[in-house]
């Protein structure tokens, strides 16, 4: 609880204990009206005193009808017609619910608060024999940061010296902790948790992994969801034309009937309860929890309106590797002719050795360990085919049919169907075929089986890879259409026409690694990329941000949203339907100014704690 809180609890008690006073004085004495008035008059202007000052304040700057405006206005009013009680009731009831709106405002901040402790304090950097504290700005990049046991890493850069595990569950939500070693990179935010480690920083801290992180986070809440929007639409128009009808209500009838006391009771009752404090308040709020319980699961969403259209997706279009499939590549297979099998791998590896493709650095990894590249140069990469170099006296080409189809090569060979299938060529004659197998992630059938449990109808699969490889995995996982061999370009055409064909509001979410997708996470209705830890190209083009590499984790995001989404509505649809019933009931002289007080602060109390359930994560179902 903060100070603030602790403070306005302490007005509420003190209230609550002089407004029994007061009462008790009422019904067993026979004071005078003036004694009764001062005995109310106490704990009213102890409990109302902000917004009485907020009211006025707001008055001079011309924001005239707002919540303060109306509950100072009801409340004056009741004071004025000799209603002392309901007058300190309305005020003091107010206070109590923006006291709970205020805690709950709280909580669902500590959420997003745990992620913020993922900010470094500080960097220990070695200065003639000493470790000195330092700001993490302050270091550059190419300097040596050394990370204690229990510290926090506070810029990202690769592990000169020392062996450790690292705790990732502030990033990821993922309890397991990570070993790192001489040669492993490291991503700020995380903590170490065994032996000393010496990391040469690769970034500035405004470019690392936390800075990122917590830019994102501290953002999401700028963009609002269209239901926000509405709601924010709705209280600028709702609140004049409530006031404009209580004045009538007050006003119009007296002059009919003289009885001007009767009628402003009414107009008081009909303006407390019309004050929209529940749906200002709880819409926000639902938005805010889901966001801070997406957190908490390593699921970082950029804004509440992204969070509302994952509810709306019925189609997902996924990239097939480091999506679906692991993207750790092996090679399976080698056919060589006219050389041995290692010469094959050899004159590959040498073509590929300046790519960081994954099936580039299998190759490279199955070649010769002390493979010299004193003769290759020349690397040329063929945009969607594959690459061509000079190696000694000889031009190699390594790639898919397609380059090898513009070498006149043709009747190739296949693997086994479940390998992606790379072709050699030396100066224009087939010498080979390497086949490099990559794995499917063991959730991915299973996420996808949960997805069309939420309510995905259509699920695309986009890869360059060959078509009988994408095949086989969108069989093995359940994906209904395929579309293979595709060049970046194409990949944004074919996401064009998937979104030009959706129905109505629905929406089309593309997920990809984040790494060479950046172009269609963009185009997407929803950007998610997959494995962000440390993806720069992630945190940027995507919408939502899964921290974790699993597929699973779109099920959570899934959820999280159309839970949030619910909640949304249950508020809307409550609120509004008390409102108009006490509204009406008001109107007509059937209920009182407890009533009123009711179906303000209490309908506000009950949303702002249906609200909070937006903020605990339910496991998959």
């Amino acid at each position: 609880m903060t100070k603030k809180q602790k403070k306005m609890l302490k007005r509420i008690i003190a209230t609550s204990i002089l407004y029994a006073v007061a009462v008790i004085l009422k019904h067993a004495t026979t004071l005078p009206s003036e004694a009764l008035f001062a005995a109310f008059l106490i704990p009213y202007v102890l409990i109302s005193y902000d917004v009485l000052i907020k009211s006025v304040k707001n008055i001079q700057n011309g924001q005239v009808f707002d919540e303060n405006f109306l509950m100072a206005l009801a409340s004056i009013g009741a004071l004025v017609l000799g209603e002392y009680s309901e007058a300190v009731a309305v005020m003091l009831f107010y206070q109590i619910g923006e006291w709970f709106q205020s805690y709950a405002v709280n909580k669902s901040r500590k959420s997003i608060a745990a992620l913020m402790d993922i900010r470094p304090e500080y960097a220990n950097i070695e200065v003639d024999g000493k470790i000195e504290q330092v700001d993490p700005e302050e270091v550059r990049v190419g300097q040596t940061i050394v990370i204690n046991p229990g510290e926090r890493v506070p810029l990202d850069g690769t592990v000169e010296k020392g062996q450790s595990s690292l705790d990732t569950s502030a990033l990821t939500g993922e309890s397991v902790p990570r070993s790192v070693r001489a040669g492993s990179e490291v991503i700020s935010g995380c903590i170490n948790q065994a032996g000393v480690l010496y990391v040469k920083v690769s970034k500035p801290y405004e470019d690392s992994t936390v800075a990122k992180i917590l830019d994102l986070v501290e953002n999401a809440t700028n963009k609002k969801s269209k239901s926000e929007q509405f709601i924010t639409k709705f209280a600028r128009i709702y609140t004049p034309v409530v006031v404009f009808l209580a004045l009538a209500l007050a006003v119009i009838p007296s002059l009919v009937d003289g009885q001007w006391s009767v009628w402003v009771y009414r107009s008081l009752s009909f303006l407390v309860t019309s004050c929209p404090c529940a749906l200002v308040i709880s819409v926000p709020l639902s938005f805010f929890g889901g966001i801070g319980g997406a957190s908490r699961k390593g699921i970082l969403v950029k804004g509440s309106n992204y969070l509302q259209l994952l509810s709306e997706v019925k189609t997902i279009v996924f990239d097939k590797t480091g999506t679906i499939t692991k993207g750790n590549f092996q090679v399976t297979e080698v056919q060589a002719v006219g050389m041995s099998r290692e010469a094959l791998l050899d004159l590959a590896a040498k073509a590929e050795s300046h790519s960081t493709h994954p099936i580039a650095l299998s190759i490279q990894k199955a070649a010769a360990p002390d493979l010299s590249l004193a003769d290759v140069h020349d690397i040329q990469e063929v945009a969607g085919h594959g690459v061509k170099a000079i190696v000694g006296k000889q031009t190699v080409c390594i790639g898919n049919q397609k380059l090898m189809a513009q070498q006149g090569i043709d009747a190739l060979p296949e693997g086994n169907g479940f390998g992606t299938c790379v072709y050699v060529s030396v100066d224009g004659r087939y010498a080979g075929m390497i086949e490099i197998a990559d794995e499917i992630k063991e959730d991915s059938k299973t996420a996808i089986d949960l997805l069309r449990h939420y309510g995905v109808r259509k699920f695309v699969m986009l890869t360059g890879d060959s078509e009988q490889v994408a095949k086989k995995v969108a069989g093995k996982v359940g994906i209904d259409e395929v579309h293979a061999q595709l060049l970046p370009d194409q990949k944004v055409a074919l996401l064009d026409q998937i979104l030009a064909q959706k129905e109505g509001k629905d929406k089309v979410a593309f997920v990809g690694d984040g790494i060479n997708d950046a172009p269609v996470l963009t185009q997407a209705d929803v950007g998610i990329a997959m494995g962000g830890l440390g993806s720069d190209a992630a945190i940027e083009a995507a919408d939502i941000v899964l921290m974790e590499d699993q597929l699973s984790q779109i099920v959570v995001a899934m959820q999280i949203s159309k839970k949030t989404l619910r909640i949304v509505y249950e508020n809307i649809v409550f609120a509004l339907a008390i409102k108009v019933v006490i509204l009406v009931l008001a109107a007509l002289g059937i209920t009182n100014m407890w009533a009123a007080v009711f179906a303000d602060v209490g309908v506000s109390f009950l949303a702002i704690l249906n609200a909070m359930r937006a903020l605990r994560v339910d496991k998959i179902k």
